[in-house]
């Protein structure tokens, strides 16, 4: 392998020895590290803060004088906690047993991450004469988006194709994924010592039989062909300040997945009936669905060079977690977007995570394959 080419296996380890568990993130050296190795491949790079120690990192190359615009991947840095259970193995060694390179970040992902940089290097020679690659290397994805929506909100994108997001779909390409609403409600009441509660007004009660209305909640809409139905998840209840006083106020979180056609606005009005008058509703995050049609050229491309180097048919598949696409994808234009890494779905935030091996170099050349399409296709 020419050595300034990386191999994505040993690079996907190097990138789960960092210690990126978000909060607090700490996601700069990483971002850092990734950039002084695409600098070198001849790559134009910025770091982009979200604090000291916080940064996301945007890299680019090819013509851009080019009437096509670049594509697009897209990852991010952060990774979720280790969890209450004990490892059986090192969360940050990225030790390879069986087949599989395990760590935290393996499948989500890390190893989506090494794979389209480890390709992009590859193919530097031929996206410097083109259309062009950029990526998007993210901090903060876990907690909301947020080096996504810097980066949005920054300008610092530009001009952009298509996308294809790395996160685990064990090299299915995903064709979208549902919205995301989360919301607090509070309801409140009157305090008064737990010996009398007819003196006061629990707000406990109130939350439990909003709680009661929300299982039952109607959203009133057909089923979409891949994506399915939308759900509600109560996920958080809490209340009251000691056990001998009544309630004056209760909180309840609220996790709403949404298919293509519905409006955020509307369903959160639509909910203040069933939680209940005098209630209040906050939103905490609120990012739209990505839905590309399978139909589109470039998805049917994408489709074959997947086919042939894994051998898989393309049958139109969406993940069920949200992405950095519901801030990218929008800010773009709306581009075609595909959900598609070499990491597990069924690993994510999972004790002992891991990702197989052979996984990580079918991405890589399912990345190569795709970037060599994108600057040689006329559209």
């Amino acid at each position: 392998m020419n050595p300034r080419i990386p191999d994505p296996v040993d690079l996907t380890r190097r990138l789960v020895a960092f210690d990126t568990i978000n909060p607090p993130g700490q996601e700069r050296a990483c971002a850092q590290f990734l950039a002084d190795l695409l600098v070198d491949a001849g790559f134009d790079c910025a770091l982009h803060a979200l604090d000291d120690s916080r940064a996301s990192l945007i890299a680019r190359l090819g013509d851009r004088e080019a009437q096509k615009a670049p594509l697009a991947f897209t990852g991010h840095i952060d990774t979720v906690p280790l969890g209450a259970a004990p490892w059986t193995q090192d969360p940050f060694a990225g030790d390879i047993v069986g087949g599989r390179l395990y760590g935290r970040g393996s499948s989500d992902m890390k190893s989506g991450l090494a794979a389209f940089v480890a390709a992009a290097i590859a193919e530097a020679e031929r996206i410097g004469d083109g259309a062009g690659v950029l990526m998007a290397i993210t901090a903060g994805e876990e907690t909301g988006c947020d080096g996504a929506m810097t980066l949005a909100e920054g300008g610092h994108l530009g001009r952009v194709g298509a996308l294809v997001v790395g996160e685990p779909t064990a090299n299915r390409p995903f064709v979208g994924h549902k919205g995301a609403l989360w919301l607090k409600a509070t309801t409140h009441g009157v305090t008064a010592h737990g010996s009398m509660p007819e003196r006061g007004d629990n707000a406990v009660y109130k939350a439990a039989r909003a709680i009661g209305r929300l299982e039952s909640f109607d959203f009133n809409v057909a089923r979409h062909p891949v994506l399915g139905k939308p759900t509600l998840n109560v996920g958080t209840v809490s209340g009251g300040l000691n056990i001998n006083s009544v309630p004056d106020r209760a909180t309840i979180g609220i996790d709403i997945r949404t298919i293509p056609g519905m409006d955020h606005g509307s369903l959160r009005e639509g909910l203040r009936g069933y939680v209940g008058e005098g209630a209040d509703i906050e939103t905490l995050f609120d990012l739209p669905g990505v839905w590309t049609e399978p139909a589109v050229p470039w998805v049917r491309r994408v489709a074959a060079i997947v086919e042939a180097v894994t051998g898989e048919p393309f049958t139109p598949q969406a993940a069920p977690y949200f992405t950095d696409a519901s801030v990218i994808t929008p800010a773009c234009g709306g581009i075609p977007t595909l959900i598609l890494g070499p990491g597990e779905p069924s690993m994510a935030h999972q004790t002992d995570e891991y990702c197989q091996v052979e996984s990580i170099r079918a991405a890589t050349e399912i990345y190569r394959r795709m970037i060599v399409d994108w600057i040689e296709s006329p559209a």
